[in-house]
Formats: C-alpha cells, sequence, structure tokens
C-alpha cells in the first residue's frame, strides 16, 4: 500500500516538473517577443486574448482594435499591458489589424441592434424546429459578414435545419456554439453568495478545474448549497484560494495530530491556516486554542512550546 502510495507521489512530483519545464519554455519565448503583450476583451463572450502591437498604435484603456479571434476578425476592448505574463502561450498570441476609431463605432451600435433583433428571430426558429435550445447570446462580427449564437442544451442538439433557416433569413454565415452550465454565468454575469460580482465573470474567464479536496483543505463546510454557485458546479473561488490556503498550511500541524501538553494529551481538532489558531481537545476534557507561533517540530514530532 505504501509502495503504491509513493509511486503516485512520484508519478505527481513528475508531473509538476514537467508542467513546470513546460511554463518555463514558454515563458522563455514570450521573453524573446520584440512588442510588450496586451490584454484585450471580448465584451459579448466575455474571452480575454493576448495580443502584439507590431504598428504601435496609439492605444488607451477601454479603446478597440480589429483582432484575430477563433471566431473571426472581430473588435477587441484593450484592458491593459501584460507586465509578467504567466500561463499564456505564444502561438496564442496574435497581432492587431487596425484600430477602431470613431467613424467605425456606428458599425458596432448597428451590430448591436441587430443581435437583439436577431435573438428574437433565433428563438422563433427554435421553437419551429421543436429543439430544446436555451439562448444565450448573439453576435454579429465587426470584421467579416457572421453571426454567432451561444446557446445552453442538456444534451447534444441536431442544429442542422436551424442553421439553414438562419442563413436563409441572415444571408450570411451562421455560427451556433453550444457552451457548458459554467460558461453560462461567466458570459451573462450576475452576483455570487458572498454578494460580489461572480469570480468566472470578473476575476477571470480560465475556468479551473475544481474538486471537493479544495473545500475540504480550506475547512469549508461540505454543503452542496452553500458551495456551489450560480452553474450549479463547485464555487470556482474555492479553486483561485486553493493555492493561498497549502501555502498557509505548509509550516502547521494538521488535524488529528497528538501532543502531550500540561500533563496530558491535546489532539488538534481543527486549524485555521488565515488566523493560524489552532484548536486541540484534552483528554481530561479541556479545549484549548492558541497561535500557531506556539508549535515547532522537532525529530519528526510537533511540540508546544
Amino acid at each position: 500500500m505504501s509502495k503504491d502510495k509513493n509511486n503516485r507521489d512520484n508519478a505527481e512530483t513528475a508531473d509538476l516538473n514537467r508542467n513546470d519545464n513546460e511554463q518555463s519554455k514558454k515563458n522563455n519565448k514570450l521573453k524573446k517577443l520584440d512588442h510588450p503583450v496586451y490584454q484585450f476583451s471580448l465584451d459579448y463572450a466575455h474571452e480575454s486574448l493576448y495580443v502584439t502591437n507590431g504598428a504601435d498604435f496609439d492605444l488607451e484603456k477601454n479603446d478597440l482594435a480589429l483582432v484575430p479571434t477563433r471566431y473571426g476578425m472581430d473588435a477587441a476592448r484593450y484592458t491593459g499591458e501584460v507586465k509578467s505574463p504567466v500561463n499564456i502561450h505564444p502561438d496564442s498570441i496574435v497581432e492587431i489589424s487596425k484600430k477602431i476609431t470613431g467613424e467605425s463605432f456606428h458599425i458596432i451600435e448597428e451590430n448591436e441592434q441587430k443581435a437583439k433583433n436577431a435573438a428574437k428571430i433565433f428563438k422563433k426558429k427554435v421553437e419551429d424546429n421543436h429543439l430544446d435550445m436555451k439562448f444565450i447570446q448573439c453576435h454579429f462580427l465587426f470584421g467579416e459578414p457572421k453571426v454567432l449564437f451561444f446557446f445552453s442544451a442538456d444534451n447534444r442538439v441536431d442544429f442542422r435545419q436551424l442553421v439553414k433557416d438562419l442563413v436563409a433569413v441572415f444571408k450570411m454565415r451562421v455560427e451556433l456554439r453550444q457552451i457548458g452550465v459554467r460558461d453560462e454565468p461567466r458570459i451573462l454575469g450576475g452576483l455570487g453568495s458572498c454578494g460580489r460580482s461572480l469570480c468566472c465573470h470578473s476575476v477571470s474567464d480560465k475556468l479551473k478545474p475544481v474538486s471537493i479536496k479544495m473545500a475540504k483543505d480550506q475547512n469549508v463546510s461540505i454543503n452542496s448549497a452553500k458551495i456551489s454557485g450560480d452553474c450549479g458546479r463547485l464555487l470556482c473561488c474555492l479553486a483561485y484560494e486553493h493555492g493561498a490556503y497549502l501555502d498557509a498550511r505548509k509550516d502547521l500541524p494538521s488535524a488529528g495530530v497528538v501532543i502531550p501538553h500540561d500533563g496530558t494529551v491535546f489532539k488538534i481538532i481543527d486549524v485555521n491556516p488565515l488566523t493560524k489558531i489552532i484548536s486541540m481537545r484534552g483528554d481530561d476534557g479541556r479545549f484549548l486554542s492558541m497561535p500557531s507561533s506556539r508549535f515547532v517540530k522537532k525529530m519528526g514530532r510537533w511540540q508546544i512550546n
């Protein structure tokens, strides 16, 4: 059993080292770029992308520029320069095509109005084709004749006839994209149980995997109603804060550790890595709480000073 555990630990360590090496190579490539890297955002999909400004366009925050995206040539909003690139694949960085100036803003305004009307048409066509689809978002691209429809569904949907019906109406390329349950609140936004804007919408558009273990590591009550977000899945903030909790626990004893103290034996029942307070229960029925600074590890055993 112990041998299997060691093998798993070694495999996990090897994976981490391999990931670190790959990330190091990516960062080295980024350092060799001739131009700074800038972050842009697609408002309609709430996605970030990374761009270089080889033509040295004069950019200020919230300026719009035409850039290649995974949907096609489209307008993206400038949010700032990336000072320390992390987890950015060099191949994903694109180049600004042109800056969108005042005379072109009317096209964006027209597209927004067209999107409102297109949403009504989409819902009607979905109903006519008897499809189980939930409309999420509609967007007309700025740089090419193409309209996007984002939708969610419990199962895969055969929407080939629906696409034909939509093409007949809009006379341009139509693309339907089915998104997951976590993507819907990321795009639309909303308020979390904490009263603040949803993390997936305001903190980062990169949805990290979240596990029950992360909740346990943070001493969060395993109550689905309390640790689930608007999407019905585990809260994104559990992943965002997990690293901080692990770092805070590195030099602290774990719950369940037994320590002799004050003439009896105490068992650690709670460790708060943020307040650095450790609670214990003694064999004589006493409960003690004390700062973690009093705990030291000597010869592989925890002691209290």
